[in-house]
């Protein structure tokens, strides 16, 4: 089965992490409820890793990240493209999906969020 996946890459201020977890968390629980097959947040770790000298792009040099952030590598994983725009959908007619919601109140800049979404190539499971 070709599988769908929604992913998104996007520097958070430190000082509002724990804000943005607990936004990722509720995330998460909607988009598990409506249909999605998988939901991933994570930060950053592992940033400089050694690629035996070869040159690559880091995640903070993507995000664009400063001093005072950290970069967030997120996916939401669907059955097809259709399974994602019917589950988004659902998500978007949630009534927890407050539209009055001010981009003040967000623990992070939506501006600065890069996203996409991908049709899998090559999946392997267990």
């Amino acid at each position: 089965m070709e599988r769908y996946v929604d992913g998104f890459v996007l520097p958070v201020p430190s000082d509002n992490l724990d804000a943005y977890r607990e936004m990722a968390d509720e995330a998460g629980k909607l988009w598990i409820e409506h249909g999605a097959l998988e939901y991933f947040e994570g930060v950053g770790d592992d940033m400089e890793p050694d690629m035996d000298g070869m040159s690559v792009r880091t995640f903070p040099e993507l995000a664009e990240t400063g001093d005072d952030e950290t970069a967030v590598f997120a996916f939401v994983m669907f059955e097809s493209r259709e399974h994602r725009d019917e589950v988004n959908a659902r998500v978007m007619e949630d009534p927890a999906m407050d539209p009055d919601r001010s981009e003040e109140e967000m623990p992070f800049d939506p501006e600065r969020m890069a996203y996409g979404g991908f049709r899998s190539i090559v999946n392997y499971k267990d």
